[in-house]
């Protein structure tokens, strides 16, 4: 079979294989397709059956384009970039990988947390600039510095990495609050379920897990924030979408909100005139959680082996059209 991957870089900047996926087919890699030449993805993907895609669109018009497509496979957990309904109804099967980043996305969030709260990247520049052996005295700091312990992490979105961000902060003495439509044993065992009113009113620092949909695009904006502690954290390291962005850039420009640690942006890369570039302590990492070769490792093989159970008639991760 003929098989394309469309924007393979991300994923395998050279530092993984391809070579499970070349004995399936024949196989073309691109690096990148851009995002809004919908005539070229299709040129691209041409006769193939089977494509593979990251953050490239496949549209209705894209679908309709390529009859001989039947499977597309998407190298991450949210699938929104496909159609699936085109999809569906022309039988193409539509696959992701749903927890291959659960460890790593989870303890990235952390990382966020714990470099708003120590500031050790500054420190650290600070130290090999000469500041450390000029001084006086033989500890400074140039933030407050915070400690953890018996503060209160509300998360909103509380599936595999939500529970395991809470995991990693409830060992560092933290009380968990879980905000999700879905209660399981599972989060029970981490943290408290309560409402989304309670969890902005009860957190010192807000975590955001969830999926990008309707109901939680903009979640966070003026409204859910003024009902915020003065002086909450806010983490982001799921989706951009997610948050109203100058709704959070003023409220960390006010003090309302004492600062956040973001990993994504709603359009990425990120565009100049993003009011949080300019936004008081906010923390910003190029959308790299996910981004660990074990996790891209994982992502990769399961990403093919996704295809392979296609191939043999047994589909798993298939999503929902």
């Amino acid at each position: 079979m003929k098989i394309v991957v469309l924007d393979g870089y991300t994923l395998n900047p050279g530092d993984l294989s391809w070579e499970k996926l070349e004995a399936l087919g024949k196989l073309t890699v691109y690096d990148r397709t851009p995002i809004d030449d919908n005539d070229l993805i299709i040129k691209r993907i041409g006769d193939a059956e089977a494509v593979f895609v990251n953050k490239t669109p496949i549209r209705r018009e894209t679908i309709e384009s390529c009859s001989n497509l039947r499977y597309i496979g998407v190298t991450a957990t949210g699938y929104n970039i496909v159609d699936t309904l085109a999809a569906k109804e022309k039988g193409i099967s539509v696959t992701n990988v749903p927890s291959y980043g659960t460890m790593a996305v989870g303890q990235f969030a952390i990382a966020l947390l714990l470099e708003i709260c120590h500031h050790v990247g500054h420190h650290n520049e600070s130290v090999h600039q000469g500041v450390w052996s000029s001084k006086l005295d033989y500890s400074y700091w140039d933030y407050p510095l915070i400690e953890l312990a018996d503060k209160t992490m509300g998360i909103i979105g509380f599936g595999r990495i939500g529970q395991q961000t809470g995991r990693i902060a409830k060992a560092l003495g933290m009380k968990i609050l879980a905000y999700d439509t879905n209660v399981t044993e599972s989060g029970k065992e981490i943290a408290d379920y309560v409402s989304l009113d309670e969890l902005l009113s009860q957190s010192d620092v807000i975590s955001l897990h969830c999926p990008l949909f309707p109901a939680t695009q903009g979640i966070i904006n003026q409204d859910t924030i003024r009902k915020m502690k003065d002086g909450v954290i806010l983490i982001n390291n799921s989706r951009g979408q997610l948050v109203v962005e100058q709704d959070l850039a003023d409220a960390l420009n006010e003090g309302k909100i004492f600062a956040a640690g973001l990993d994504v942006v709603s359009y990425e890369p990120i565009k100049q005139d993003n009011p949080l570039l300019k936004a008081k302590n906010c923390i910003m990492t190029p959308h790299i959680s996910w981004a660990p070769i074990e996790s891209r490792s994982r992502l990769m093989n399961t990403a093919i082996d996704n295809l392979i159970h296609f191939l043999d008639g047994n589909p798993i991760n298939v999503v929902k059209g």
